[in-house]
């Protein structure tokens, strides 16, 4: 069996164009901690894991929010929140309006259809004991969407809406492939007419052919139902091409939040300029060049014991004594771009200010290095700014610093 593109179909719900733009989802401060239990036969809490430790973000109703980050950086756990699957320990999810981190699961229950879920692993995520009429049917069932005589019919409507066969409804999840079978999900999760989806890695189980077949289907989706996304991926290059707006995570916190254009050409924060090395450039290879590659020394610290201050410092080239003593707030400074970095701005006495402070272009003191890129510069118009800068003053500091 082979792949097919989704095709047309007449829109279920509406377009609802006119609502594009509010916020329909507003998450503040959010936080996850899991306990770790002692050993023995009475088991006392003695830690707890930080997956999402003061996460803030919104998400407007038609519109698409990348979270990217490495893994165990606490995207999946945002999003298993976000769908209520996890309690929060503390904070708020601001759902049209309504808070639904305080809400009881029997207070959830009417709002269960308004959020789903596609899940990382369609080979897991799917029952194999269940035909397709049935994985796909149940949700209708279960919520009375449609009569029960109107169930089968719908099933057939969504499939179609998926790109595949109507007439497949009655085979089993062994007998499609992998691209087919996160179909069959996307289909399960369209089938009570969401406002909001949560993607959780939809494409990361894929080969590269089948992604760009299912994050098509994805936005035309999007367009046709006018469903907001919270994109998790850890794919910057599937990020940029189905997200306006992105935040990178790590460790639990939010370090960088901009829309597409602003990240991907003037990144601030360190940790987001490292994954942006790692990406592949298509143009420059094409050339004969190539980008000067950002490693990230060490592994990740441990989400039980995170480091003191800024999260990042045991792995940032520019970590200095503040890093360790304060948490960096996340700071407005740009349009829509906030950093959480204490050499990304200042707060003044009216707030978040714009960048004053050398991004690139200091050393490991705070003092100027002659001829480096400066943080001004990444703010002018037009600026990308070069990795190969990183490089020189990341050299230069170290100079210095042996000094």
């Amino acid at each position: 069996m082979t792949e097919t593109q989704a095709q047309p179909h007449t829109n279920l719900r509406g377009t609802g164009a006119d609502n594009k733009g509010d916020t329909l989802l507003e998450v503040i401060d959010l936080k996850k901690h899991f306990p770790v239990k002692s050993s023995g036969i009475i088991r006392r809490t003695v830690a707890h894991v930080q997956a999402v430790d003061g996460v803030s973000f919104a998400v407007p109703r038609g519109g698409s929010l990348g979270l990217v980050g490495e893994s165990g950086c606490g995207k999946s756990t945002t999003g298993r929140l976000i769908t209520r699957l996890y309690d929060p320990t503390a904070g708020r999810m601001m759902f049209e309006g309504q808070d639904i981190a305080a809400l009881s699961r029997r207070q959830m229950l009417p709002l269960r259809s308004e959020i789903q879920m596609i899940f990382q692993d369609p080979y897991s995520s799917l029952n194999p004991r269940h035909t397709v009429g049935t994985i796909v049917g149940t949700p209708l069932r279960v919520h009375k969407v449609v009569p029960d005589d109107k169930v089968l019919d719908r099933v057939r409507e969504l499939l179609e809406v998926v790109g595949l066969n109507p007439e497949h409804y009655n085979r089993y999840p062994n007998e499609f492939s992998g691209g087919q079978r996160q179909r069959i999900g996307i289909a399960r999760a369209l089938a009570l007419q969401p406002k909001l989806l949560v993607a959780d890695e939809p494409v990361s189980a894929l080969d590269v052919s089948i992604q760009a077949q299912v994050v098509n289907l994805l936005q035309d989706v999007q367009r046709e139902f006018n469903i907001a996304f919270l994109f998790i991926a850890h794919d910057l290059a599937v990020v940029r091409h189905f997200c306006p707006e992105v935040a990178v995570m790590y460790l639990g916190k939010i370090v960088e939040i901009a829309d597409r254009e602003t990240l991907y050409s003037r990144p601030h924060h360190p940790y987001t300029q490292a994954l942006l090395s790692a990406v592949p450039d298509v143009k420059q290879a094409a050339i004969g060049g190539r980008r000067e590659r950002i490693p990230l020394e060490g592994d990740v610290p441990s989400p039980v014991n995170p480091p003191s201050g800024c999260r990042f410092r045991t792995r940032c080239w520019m970590a200095q004594d503040i890093c360790a003593k304060q948490v960096p707030p996340l700071l407005q400074i740009g349009p829509r771009h906030k950093v959480a970095c204490h050499f990304a701005g200042e707060r003044g006495s009216t707030g978040a200010v714009p960048v004053t402070l050398d991004v690139l272009g200091c050393n490991s003191h705070g003092d100027p290095v002659p001829g480096a890129t400066r943080a001004a510069d990444l703010e002018t118009p037009g600026y990308s700014p070069d990795f190969d800068d990183l490089e020189t003053h990341r050299r230069k500091s170290a100079e210095l610093a042996d000094r």
